[in-house]
Formats: C-alpha cells, sequence, structure tokens
C-alpha cells in the first residue's frame, strides 16, 4: 500500500500544516472517564464504544490531546472497521493542569501501562497506535518487558526514534514556527503549574529559546532525568526496538522535517515492519476524495485487521 501524495501538497510544510490546520474531523460522542493514578493524579480518557471486541487505545504527540484532527480521523476510521476506541490525553493534556509535579515526556510508559492495564479488565484483544511524541511511547513500551497478554499489535507514525538528534532538527531554522508554537504552550503550562508548586523556578524561562533548553531545565530535572541528554538516551525507542515481540509497524516519511537521519533504521526485529515513504510530511499523510479517510488511517487498521 503505497501512499503517494496530492499534486496540491508539493512542498513538506504544506504535507505537514495542512491536516494540522485545515482538516475538519466531524466530533463523535464519546464517554470521559478519569482515570486515577498510584501517585494521586489523573488521566482522562475518551471512550468510543460500540460494544466491539477488540479495542484500538490511540496516543497523541506532543502539545496534541484526544480531540486533535488526526486523532479524531484515526477514531473514525477504526469504528467502521470494527473497534472500540480509546484516545487518552497525557497528564495536562485534556485541559486541567495535573496535580502533581509531573508533566508528561517522551518516556512516559508508566502512564501507558496503567491506560493499557485498564483497559484489559474490558477488552482480550488491544492494538495500540501513536502519532509523533505518542509514537516514541508506544514502541517503547512496546520494547519493555510485562507487556499485557491483551495486547497484540502496534502501529506509530512519524517517530523521533532518536530523541537527541530529532530535536536538534525541530530545532533547524526551517522549523522555527512549530518549535516557537511548542515552547509557548509548553512555558504556559510550566507558569501555571508554578501556582501549585512555587519551586518550580519560572525565572529559567526568559533563557529558554529551544526544545532541547526546556527539557534541559524543567523535562529532564522534573521527572528525574540528570538533564536533556539523560533523558533523550533513557527514553529513545531506538534502543528498544531490538525488544519488540509482536507484530509492529513503524511509518515515517523521508521528508518530515522532525525526524534525523536516525529515525530510519533498517527493522532490528522480525517482528517489526518499517515503512518509509518519500513523502508524507510530519502527521500527514493527506490523501483527498476518499471519503475524508488518510492514507495513514486505512495503512493503520490494514494492518490490525490483517494476520
Amino acid at each position: 500500500m503505497t501512499y503517494r501524495a496530492p499534486s496540491l501538497l508539493f512542498h513538506h510544510h504544506l504535507e505537514t500544516i495542512y491536516p494540522a490546520l485545515l482538516r475538519h474531523v466531524p466530533p463523535r460522542l464519546f464517554r470521559r472517564e478519569r482515570l486515577n493514578t498510584p501517585d494521586d493524579d489523573f488521566l482522562d480518557l475518551d471512550w468510543y464504544e460500540n460494544n466491539n471486541p477488540r479495542l484500538v487505545i490511540i496516543s497523541h504527540g506532543l502539545e496534541g490531546n484526544s480531540q486533535r484532527p488526526y486523532i479524531l480521523g484515526m477514531v473514525r476510521h477504526a469504528l467502521t472497521q470494527g473497534f472500540d476506541v480509546l484516545a487518552w490525553n497525557y497528564r495536562g493534556c485534556s485541559g486541567e493542569i495535573n496535580r502533581q509535579l509531573r508533566f508528561y515526556h517522551s518516556g512516559a510508559t508508566d502512564d501507558l501501562r496503567l491506560v493499557v492495564n485498564h483497559a484489559a479488565s474490558r477488552y482480550a484483544h488491544i492494538s495500540l497506535i501513536g502519532f509523533s511524541l505518542g509514537g516514541n511511547l508506544t514502541l517503547k513500551f512496546m520494547g519493555e518487558p510485562g507487556l499485557a497478554p491483551a495486547v497484540k499489535k502496534a502501529v506509530a507514525f512519524s517517530v523521533p526514534l532518536h530523541l537527541s538528534s530529532s530535536c536538534d532538527a525541530i530545532s533547524r531554522p526551517g522549523n522555527w514556527p512549530y518549535a516557537q508554537r511548542f515552547l509557548r504552550h509548553l512555558k504556559a503550562k510550566v507558569i501555571a503549574k508554578a501556582v501549585q508548586f512555587p519551586e518550580l523556578d519560572i525565572q529559567k524561562l526568559a533563557g529558554i529559546k529551544t526544545l532541547r533548553d526546556f527539557d534541559e531545565q524543567y523535562t529532564g530535572p522534573v521527572h528525574g532525568f540528570a538533564g536533556a541528554e539523560d533523558y533523550y538516551t533513557r527514553c529513545s525507542a531506538l534502543g528498544f526496538l531490538p525488544n519488540i515481540a509482536l507484530p509492529t509497524l513503524l511509518v515515517n516519511a523521508r521528508n518530515d522535517s522532525f525526524l534525523s537521519p536516525a529515525c530510519y533504521p533498517r527493522a532490528t526485529s522480525t517482528n517489526i515492519m518499517t515503512e518509509y515513504p518519500d513523502r508524507g510530511g510530519h502527521c500527514g499523510f493527506v490523501q483527498f476524495n476518499r471519503n475524508g479517510v488518510y492514507w495513514s488511517e486505512e495503512r493503520a487498521l490494514q494492518f490490525l485487521t490483517h494476520d
């Protein structure tokens, strides 16, 4: 199943920006559940339930949430293919600041594990889909020990498998608008959280110019890492790929400007299928005249529904 980008989207930035800003997916009714965490915090889960025996759990990207168009598009298509769907929000991403000091990050598989184990009490067949940061989270999770038996397959799109070099890639001049948008949102969350936790030094924000700066001053120390590089080294999914023991699909577009060359490895496990189409942008894979269904949605469900 080969991806061919529409001729209208002739540049990789157009392939990335169009679905983020111009795509509209009609919202569906869902049931929101607040799942309490062992450290007295919470995760907000959006359930789309049709009494199907199979479930897809979808993980969003950096500063995303469960209602972004790329999530809703995947929700819609999964429902048509006979799955129930759970789209979850990371800590602080559902519109309410979480109770603890910690945020979310690319390696926080303890929260994903909590969500999966919670869902496994109801479903014996669970597949995972992750985008960008959520793709890294998904692949790291799949390569860790202790998977619930209910987990069967995984799909990940636009994944910064090597966090350090990908962070440098997104900080290149050509990606300045994206990086600054992420930083604005992240800085705002630090300021809001500092109301609850005065020990969070917001004076450092003035000196933060890049995502690496943010991870050095906040993401790393807040989550128990020595700094940005320690965080990147320990949480990059690339090092977990050889341990993946279940069927997994990784799709990274070659023209994704957020990714470094290290994000296109040869398959390091017989269980991993890697696809690197020339086009697609970052979390793009737009296609027209398919009733609103994007190529990534067709590809993901094709993989999940075929043995």
